[in-house]
């Protein structure tokens, strides 16, 4: 599935979107491998999907590397790898005791890892030729529960 946005607010919806469609659909966790050059919208992406949790102060990880975020219903773990050049596997943080806990993962820099989960979804955001466009495309399965 693909869908173009045209602003940041736009791309926070696209966020949302998916995290109510995998409510719906009974999904309680979910790895979710967000994809794109720096600036791009991912971040922008995360706090959308955050927001359906009554999660509304969504930080980029950089820095910190995992925030964790407890919603109204769930926990989300929102992370970064952009720093992890030389942890293809994420033991550092701790990565396979995340993926344990059954939660929401949403993680930019996936593309540092030997490999995703099996289950993941690939959300990739791009630029386009056009000013403040993006292109979102999903990949993988549409509900992982």
């Amino acid at each position: 599935m693909t869908l173009y946005t045209n602003t940041p607010e736009e791309t926070e919806q696209a966020g949302a979107d998916l995290a109510t469609r995998l409510t719906e659909a009974g999904c309680s966790s979910a790895f979710i491998a967000l994809k794109g050059d720096l600036g791009v919208g991912k971040t922008a992406f995360a706090r959308g999907f955050c927001r359906i949790f009554g999660i509304l102060r969504v930080k980029s990880p950089t820095y910190t590397i995992v925030n964790e975020y407890k919603g109204d219903k769930t926990t989300v773990l929102h992370m970064d790898l952009y720093r992890l050049e030389d942890d293809p596997y994420g033991e550092t943080i701790g990565l396979e005791e995340y993926l344990s806990r059954g939660l929401f993962i949403l993680c930019e820099w996936s593309e540092r890892l030997a490999e995703l989960p099996e289950d993941a979804l690939t959300v990739r955001i791009e630029k386009t030729d056009k000013e403040g466009e993006r292109v979102i495309t999903f990949l993988g399965k549409e509900c992982l529960c």
